[in-house]
């Protein structure tokens, strides 16, 4: 059965950074966004067995499940391989996201983050494919696909051994589309001539495009002073054929509001837009930055408890504004959390086997330690 990409909500709810009060993860707020986004005719949401250590599955349990009639919203979720050491772990996993979701099924199931090598090769062994197609037949899953973060060689592989695939999930956004290791564009052409619907993640880049430069935010606003500097971004990823979601992480409910505001009344970019955004990107990676998208995969299995993407939003907000003081000051009050410093990092690799984006995270982190740590 194929998708309707015409009956998909445009914005998809992502449920990775969940908004968070006194440590834990914020319920009244969360419930709040999804009234909103509910109320908005909107209804995707996208979690997975390890966002939040396990929690956000549990708390759309609370916050949707509980509230609203089944057939009134799409749930995604996603099977981790590095959960994973045998084929028993498939079923064990499954049924404790049908419980901490409240659930009977899944309206999508996707396999978490396929990378050549690694991930991939897990999938492969435990038979995770035909395993995801019995539990369609079942019942269990009503769409079945991946999340990518690999080549575009590996992509073509597995789309050749795999046409049961409906759907495939990847990053995508202005910044990276000819990002050398994300390479954003190659995977969206690969995956709009085989007319397979794609859900896209990081369209913000983690937060990074909705905050610039005072002199590119002066360029957007001077074209659309009704714009918020977030909506170019996701503008430019629905602009383009073949998306069925745009996922956004978001974290509170002004950002809830602006999304919606932006896909309520979508407008496509035209020409001179497309080459607006174009331009920006042109001078915004001028400017070295590290392209981390605050997944934090790599942070619970740090045994120094550094928070990695905090230390690295400091050094690329040195980078962009060359502003020493506030930095500074925001890896100070990490450090005053509990969490360790950069220069703490034992390089054990645990980070970088799990990190999306493949960043040299052990020396990223010896080289934040010098700007931050003096």
């Amino acid at each position: 059965m194929g998708i309707d990409l015409k009956a998909m909500p445009k914005l998809g709810f992502g449920l990775m950074r969940l908004p968070e009060k006194d440590g834990k993860i914020d319920h009244e707020q969360v419930c709040r966004m999804v009234d909103a986004y509910m109320e908005a005719g909107m209804n995707y949401f996208d979690t997975a067995y390890v966002y939040h250590g396990g929690n956000s599955e549990k708390a759309i349990k609370e916050a949707l499940v509980k509230r609203y009639p089944r057939d009134r919203f799409m749930l995604a979720t996603k099977l981790p391989a590095w959960c994973m050491k045998d084929k028993a772990d498939r079923d064990r996993i499954f049924n404790e996201q049908l419980e901490r979701c409240g659930v009977d099924y899944f309206d999508f199931y996707l396999l978490h983050s396929i990378e050549d090598g690694g991930n991939g090769e897990t999938y492969e062994r435990l038979d995770c494919y035909n395993w995801g197609l019995q539990k369609k037949a079942e019942g269990k899953i009503r769409h079945f696909g991946f999340s990518f973060h690999g080549s575009p060689a590996y992509l073509i592989q597995i789309l050749d051994k795999h046409p049961e695939i409906e759907f495939v999930q990847i990053q995508l956004n202005y910044a990276d589309w000819t990002n050398p290791v994300v390479r954003s564009g190659e995977l969206y052409d690969i995956l709009h001539r085989r007319n397979i619907p794609m859900v896209i993640m990081e369209p913000v880049k983690g937060g990074t495009l909705a905050s610039l430069k005072p002199e590119l935010e002066e360029m957007y606003k001077a074209c659309r002073p009704d714009r918020s500097i977030a909506s170019w971004a996701l503008r430019f990823v629905g602009s383009l054929p073949g998306v069925m979601t745009i996922l956004s992480g978001m974290s509170n409910e002004e950002q809830m509001k602006d999304n919606i505001g932006t896909f309520a009344r979508f407008e496509p970019l035209s020409e001179a837009e497309r080459e607006l955004v174009d331009k920006v990107r042109v001078i915004m990676l001028n400017v070295p930055q590290i392209g981390c998208t605050s997944c934090r995969y790599c942070t619970p299995g740090c045994p120094m408890n550094i928070s990695i993407p905090d230390v690295f939003r400091a050094v690329n907000t040195m980078n962009l504004y060359g502003d020493v003081f506030r930095p500074k000051a925001f890896y100070g009050g990490v450090i005053g959390q509990g969490h360790g410093r950069a220069s703490e990092c034992i390089g054990c690799g645990q980070c970088e086997s799990v990190c999306p984006q493949h960043l040299p995270i052990i020396d990223l982190l010896k080289d934040a330690s010098a700007k931050l740590d003096a």
